[in-house]
């Protein structure tokens, strides 16, 4: 896998993680600590595309 597909597949990881959380925010059934583990995913997701961006 190209560094360029391996990029694209964490953006697509971290846009459908981010919709997830959208939807969960709006679930009354989730509760507050999954919401921030998904958040805390997110945010890995996004530091790993920023640090294989500079490489």
């Amino acid at each position: 896998m190209s560094l360029s597909s391996h990029i694209t597949e964490l953006r697509k990881k971290h846009q459908a993680l981010s919709a997830e959380v959208e939807r969960a925010t709006r679930s009354p059934g989730i509760s507050d600590l999954d919401i921030a583990q998904m958040k805390k995913q997110k945010l890995r997701l996004k530091e790993e595309i920023q640090r294989l961006e500079q490489a």
